[in-house]
């Protein structure tokens, strides 16, 4: 018994049947820019609606045509599906750019059945039709088609098959050009992008320094503008910033490149041994003084001199400095000579210049003396983007020194995203090291972390940043320092606050660990709390935990 959907159309009905197809194909083929498989609904839909059979998509690919979609068959038929231009029916169709009709297939020489998806029996015809894909005038494709049980050419009506199936290949022809294009203008954006970048990693990288963050692309920037220049540099940030590496950078970018840079921590030194660093003494200028010594501006000439913490020299001393800056000479300790030298300096400081001149602390004409070209460098907390990036550099490194082969967990890298880092990189490349060493696996796991384990205890330094200020608040690319928050002792306005809460901190901390059942984490979010906060907290109480 035959089925109702194989029955044959009417003229009628075949005329309504193939105008639906046609707008769902129409809707197929604009609604997803992935080819193959618009290209397989297509066909689906070509046999589900008209009954047509093995029906394929070949296009024209490394000189060859290759089947790219098919209904009917399989995955290793349709690898088998490829042809030269001029090859069998196929690549005739697409050579000559004709339509071809073959009433029986097993009567037509030329018909090659690469795919070996036909098998036919005695008595069975199968006919094959093929149309042309074209983009303009160009072939770039075949569409085919096989209609089963047509008895010769009266058998079916080939040339309606033959004008639908060509509207179907010229909308397959305008989806592929649109694909083309797509991809052509894809694959010149990645182009570009990837010279920009090019451009942008030369222009604004510098060596040992790791800053992806628009933040640090910003100093980047600075930097390169600056370094070429005879200018002095005057690098501002917090502690633990990496104001000797920026600054070291510069000097490399200079043309002194050539010549020695020497480094200076200021505040290491007492005032009177920082005399004799800077300048040098002459031999008996003073007890122990056997010989003549140079100090650091000679030990610098022809190249640079970087002073770290230039805000903590006392002001008698910042009036000798003052001389040396003006007019680059000055005499050593016990000595009469003048010296002169050529030397560019590089300061930097962590603490807040413009109020210490406005106490007297800092002179104001040594203060604009060094303030020339000014570099402000961002804490680690306002330049989360390059977390992962120093966290994977410090672990490398730690790596390449212990033969180690360690790796940070998705889990232990969001507790490093979601720290503070008052000490900035300093103090992440103290805690990947420590929790490197401490790991006994080959993953540093989130509970490797001393925060999570509450014996992280610079939570405390939560407002170095602010307290202990490098930059005043007018100044930077923002025009503003982000302030810290202070560790909350209480829910925030925002958040629903329980009735029975007590008023104390302390009991508080003793309230929300019970209401939890001495659960430090639950405790901890009731509290509004981070869990390296909680512990602290807990260890500032000395409330000792409950183990129920």
């Amino acid at each position: 018994m035959s089925n109702a959907s194989d029955a044959p159309f009417s003229h009628a009905d075949s005329h309504e049947v193939e105008l639906v197809t046609i707008y769902e194909i129409s809707k197929i083929l604009s609604s997803s820019l992935d080819l193959r498989k618009t290209l397989r609904e297509v066909l689906n839909l070509l046999s589900s609606h008209l009954h047509m059979r093995r029906s394929m998509v070949s296009l024209l690919q490394e000189g060859e045509l290759r089947v790219v979609a098919a209904a009917g068959l399989s995955e290793e038929e349709i690898s088998r599906g490829r042809f030269l231009a001029g090859e069998g029916i196929t690549g005739r169709i697409l050579k000559t750019g004709v339509p071809a009709v073959i009433p029986d297939v097993s009567k037509e020489p030329l018909f090659l059945n690469r795919t070996g998806s036909r098998t036919l029996r005695d008595g069975e015809s199968v006919a094959f039709i093929g149309v042309p894909v074209k983009v303009g005038r160009e072939g770039i494709g075949v569409l085919s088609v096989d209609r089963e049980g047509c008895a010769g050419a009266q058998g079916c009506a080939f040339e309606r098959d033959v004008r639908f199936l060509s509207m179907v290949s010229n909308l397959i022809g305008q989806t592929v050009r649109l694909h083309h294009n797509v991809a052509a203008e894809r694959q010149q954006l990645m182009q570009e992008t990837f010279r920009l970048q090019k451009e942008l990693h030369g222009k604004y990288s510098l060596d040992n320094v790791i800053g992806h963050s628009k933040r640090m692309q910003e100093v980047f920037a600075d930097v390169h503008q600056a370094a070429p220049g005879k200018a002095t540099i005057l690098l501002r940030g917090e502690s633990g910033t990496g104001k000797e590496v920026i600054a070291r950078a510069i000097h490399h970018l200079s043309q002194r490149r050539d010549g020695p840079f020497i480094k200076l921590n200021c505040a290491a030194l007492p005032e009177s041994l920082l005399e004799s660093e800077l300048f040098g003494h002459e031999k008996g200028s003073f007890t122990g003084a056997t010989h003549d010594r140079k100090g650091r501006f000679e030990l610098a000439n022809g190249g640079t001199l970087f002073l770290d913490e230039i805000g903590d020299i006392s002001p008698a001393f910042q009036a000798k400095l003052l001389r040396v800056l003006q007019e680059r000479e000055f005499e050593r300790v016990g000595g009469s000579r003048t010296i002169k030298v050529d030397v560019r300096l590089i300061t930097a400081t962590n603490r807040n210049l413009e109020e210490m001149v406005t106490k007297g602390d800092f002179r104001a004409d040594l203060y604009f003396r060094i303030n020339v070209v000014t570099v402000f460098l961002p804490p680690l907390r306002e330049r989360k983007e390059d977390i992962p990036f120093l966290a994977d550099y410090f672990l490398q490194r730690f790596n390449k020194e212990n033969g180690r082969s360690l790796k940070i967990s998705p889990e232990a890298l969001q507790v490093f995203l979601d720290c503070g880092w008052p000490g900035n990189v300093r103090e992440l490349e103290n805690c990947v090291e420590r929790a490197a060493t401490m790991t006994r696996g080959n993953i540093i796991r989130e509970v490797d972390m001393r925060c999570q384990k509450g014996t992280c205890f610079s939570s405390v330094l939560r407002d170095y940043g602010t307290t202990h200020r490098s930059v005043p608040l007018v100044a930077g690319r923002a025009g503003e320092v982000a302030e810290r928050p202070p560790l909350p002792s209480a829910p925030p306005a925002s958040a629903p606050i329980p009735d029975e809460m007590p008023a104390g901190e302390r009991e508080r901390l003793v309230w929300a660990m019970e209401k939890c059942g001495w659960v430090q984490a639950k405790a901890a979010r009731l509290l509004q709390l981070t869990p390296r906060q909680m512990g602290y907290a807990l260890k500032k109480y000395g409330i000792e935990l409950k183990h129920l």
